[in-house]
């Protein structure tokens, strides 16, 4: 449920658990899925067990590889990690097959439009009176220097940057230039994951085109901080299930591989990572130390 959130995106916006492993990421989604009155986004159907997805046999199942997450821009060494990775699930019983998403690769244009579009609405609403922060008020001070204030000082840099830019998406004579045409960008998005699910039960690509860079690193450098999304952004805006696992190690720091599957299918996706992670030990293995 998305319930007690701060709406962001709300066509994107979703709610997932951070564990230590997969068994662990199992165990909290049975706690926090299912339908909410409160969440009129959640869905109204059987919650599974999901803990009973976690068996170690892929034997039979089709892993999709979709050529444009393995393009330029992405590390070499994170390509060779996740094929080992997929390579070792081969070994499991399971089924290779290339695909192809070539929409995917609009989707970071796309979603830096409809994000900030959604949220600029959304964070309207955080004026001082009704939500969140208000200013200190003095006695020179009206309604509208209020509202002035208060989102001015509530608000972080990015939140800001973020606002200003979806406002000016959403505005008279750029609806129709940026807005719409970037959630046409999105059916063809999703038109082509359900192409490659056709093919195959998941989707294995890199979580991240590289290993994390060190903190602060690439602050003044937006453009390539919004790059290292562009692996995930998609599966966010067609809506899919993913689930983000180590696969190896570089200068001693974990390479992500993101495992995508079906709508509402979080149980295959879970299998899969599960049947990887008890293959090849990572989760007892501790990053080297440099």
């Amino acid at each position: 449920s998305r319930y007690g959130l701060i709406a962001f995106a709300s066509s994107l916006d979703q709610i997932g658990p951070i564990a230590r492993d997969v068994t662990d990421c199992a165990l909290l989604l049975n706690a926090i899925a299912g339908h909410d009155p409160h969440d009129s986004t959640s869905i109204k159907m059987q919650k599974p067990d999901y803990t009973a997805a976690l068996m170690p046999d892929v034997k039979g199942l089709r892993i999709g590889i979709p050529k444009e997450f393995f393009a330029q821009g992405v590390a070499p060494e994170i390509i060779e990690a996740v094929h080992r990775a997929i390579d070792a699930l081969v070994q499991l019983g399971a089924e290779a097959v290339e695909v192809s998403t070539p929409s995917t690769d609009y989707a970071l244009a796309a979603y830096y439009i409809i994000a900030p579009a959604e949220a600029s609405s959304n964070l309207a609403r955080y004026d001082g009176v009704q939500y969140g922060y208000r200013c200190n008020l003095s006695s020179d001070d009206d309604i509208v220097s209020m509202y002035s204030r208060t989102r001015r000082e509530g608000f972080g840099r990015e939140v800001k940057h973020c606002i200003m830019l979806g406002t000016y998406t959403l505005s008279a004579g750029y609806y129709e230039a940026f807005y719409l045409r970037a959630q046409k960008v999105r059916t063809l998005i999703c038109d082509d994951f359900n192409r490659a699910f056709e093919k195959c039960d998941v989707l294995i690509t890199p979580t991240s085109p590289t290993v994390a860079f060190k903190l602060g690193e690439k602050v003044d450098d937006p453009l390539q901080m919004k790059l290292s999304d562009v692996c995930t952004i998609p599966v966010n805006m067609a809506g899919l299930p993913g689930i983000s696992i180590p696969c190896g190690f570089q200068d001693g720091l974990p390479i992500g591989m993101q495992i995508i599957g079906k709508p509402l299918d979080e149980c295959t996706i879970l299998r899969v990572a599960y049947a990887y992670e008890q293959a090849s030990g990572l989760k007892n293995l501790q990053a080297p130390v440099k």
